[in-house]
């Protein structure tokens, strides 16, 4: 078993990874800043495993917190979550995105260059396939531009990882491309818990369904799609957590940078996880369709098959596991972590 660091573990994807590692048998090594996770989720993270992790506060941009970590324990792999992460943000503020997200990982790879570590799985996202590219998405397919710069920050650290496995063959990196998570651990005790508005879907639904928003909107009616709404591929963020064990112990026996999509492949629309959530949950969602948001494509999807070929990796939640798992979630957790 390997000693893992997770940068960004204290997370929504990062913490139910790291229930999946510590179950798997690894040890965790949590090196997170807090601006957007609440340490509390690691507490729980440790009582649902009961297992200890180690939780290190600090900031991937500063080499000589990142270099303490390194120095006072032998790691094996970086898992790399660590970034800011809102679309809508991220074209506000893009200095502020290309600081935390590209320079902090340009500072994690020198830190773990540093320290003889050359194993790491990158959290990436899909929107690396830019708005040109058919679904279902596939990884050979080349790559473009995204519309925002949360993506473009992604598309720029993939490229970089790549460049450096080719430059230099002990680097051993994965790339995974994440379409839309959702879920929440079956205990209920660790979930998605956005500061302020949230940015995703799936946390909007169950705040409206708590009273926390008065209605879900739904942007535009008219797609060329079988309800008109957006299509999305949806994923269990514990099936997506556990992509992450199967890929650190996949890259600390290979050389190289390999992409993953991971994904169900099974486009579901917006109008479908509003309806299907109050079947699931017996409540009903208030809604409202408004104007089209700027760069939302109508569907996106993928292929999933090479992860299943070579990772072993099959999801195994259905999409009414999703939706109870996140009402679940929202009602033991109203406000989130801090209730």
């Amino acid at each position: 078993m390997a000693k893992i660091l997770v940068t960004g573990g204290a997370g929504y994807i990062g913490s139910h990874t790291c229930v999946e590692l510590l179950n798997a048998g690894h040890e965790v090594i949590v090196f997170d800043n807090l601006s957007n996770s609440s340490e509390e989720s690691l507490n729980r993270v440790q009582q649902l495993t009961n297992k200890t992790l180690v939780f290190v506060q600090g900031d991937i941009r500063f080499e000589k917190e990142l270099d303490q970590v390194f120095q006072e324990h032998k790691i094996d792999a970086v898992i790399h979550f660590a970034g800011l992460k809102a679309v809508g943000e991220s074209q506000k503020i893009p200095l502020t995105y290309f600081d935390h997200n590209i320079a902090g990982s340009i500072q994690l790879m020198k830190s773990m260059e540093k320290a003889g570590v050359f194993t790491l799985v990158f959290s990436s996202s899909a929107t690396v396939y830019g708005e040109l590219n058919p679904s279902p998405y596939q990884e050979d397919m080349p790559l473009s531009l995204p519309n925002n710069n949360y993506g473009y920050t992604k598309l720029m650290i993939e490229q970089m990882l790549q460049k450096i496995a080719l430059a230099e063959m002990r680097w051993s990196i994965a790339l995974l491309r994440y379409f839309n998570p959702v879920g929440a651990h079956q205990s209920g005790q660790i979930g998605e818990d956005p500061q302020g508005t949230p940015n995703n879907l799936m946390p909007y639904v169950t705040q409206v369904a708590i009273g926390r928003r008065e209605k879900l909107s739904i942007f535009g009616s008219d797609y060329p799609t079988a309800d008109g709404t957006c299509e999305r591929d949806f994923i269990h963020v514990v099936d997506l957590a556990k992509a992450h064990v199967l890929a650190v112990t996949n890259r600390l026996d290979q050389q190289g940078c390999r992409a993953w999509n991971i994904g169900t492949g099974i486009p579901i629309s917006v109008l479908q996880i509003k309806e299907t959530f109050e079947k699931v949950n017996r409540i009903v969602i208030p809604t409202e369709f408004v104007h089209r948001r700027v760069g939302d494509l109508a569907a996106f999807y993928a292929d999933a098959s090479r992860a299943k070929n070579e990772l072993g990796w099959r999801p195994q939640y259905t999409l009414e596991d999703m939706l109870a798992d996140s009402w679940n979630w929202q009602k033991q957790n109203p406000n989130g972590y801090k209730s």
